[in-house]
């Protein structure tokens, strides 16, 4: 039994050591000289001091100033990143869109005929997702706008300088970073 335990302990140091050390670190050195910013958490700071990152949504929505990312299913926590696993047929999950098409119908001044753009009343599927599509943008320029005390156009401009065009030309869909189009705002006044 010693002379199968002795090469199976050795088999196991070893891929512990290339699987649980060499693997990891090796990525991580990669990744710090291929992609430095998204490998150090695609931070953004403000004076010096990190607010949030570029990847991981923020919660806006509760002040007109800003514009309102996607609902969160985790409250914004990046910990525990998921999303609710209400299914389609689920009463609870029927009543929660309802209620947050009509929270931004309200806060926004639209019309009950308004079609409200999916990603602002379902949650995303990590909880996290710091992006909206340009429509559910356009739809809040004239709250924030008026928040502000900003001519509609100049907030509309900001809007559309801020679209992202899908990764590699093809791939998803056109896009705006919340984070990033709040803190252009801020830089405005």
């Amino acid at each position: 039994m010693l002379k199968q335990l002795y090469p199976a302990l050795a088999i196991l140091a070893l891929l512990t050591l290339i699987t649980g050390v060499i693997y990891p670190l090796t990525v991580t050195a990669l990744a710090q000289v291929v992609f430095p910013e998204k490998a150090d958490g695609s931070l953004v700071e403000v004076d010096g001091t990190a607010i949030g990152s570029s990847l991981i949504g923020q919660n806006m929505n509760n002040d007109p100033r800003y514009f309102w990312s996607r609902p969160s299913a985790v409250g914004y926590n990046p910990l525990p990143s998921g999303g609710s696993n209400l299914s389609s047929t689920s009463a609870t999950l029927e009543e929660a869109v309802a209620q947050r098409a009509a929270d931004f119908r309200t806060a926004n001044q639209l019309g009950e005929g308004t079609d409200i753009p999916a990603e602002m009343v379902f949650a995303s599927g990590s909880g996290l997702d710091p992006h909206i599509s340009p429509e559910a943008a356009r739809l809040q320029i004239d709250r924030v706008a008026n928040a502000r005390n900003l001519p509609r156009e100049q907030v509309a401009d900001l809007v559309e300088g801020f679209v992202e065009s899908p990764q590699l030309g093809f791939l998803g869909q056109p896009r705006v970073n919340v984070l990033l189009l709040n803190l252009a705002l801020d830089e405005l006044q």
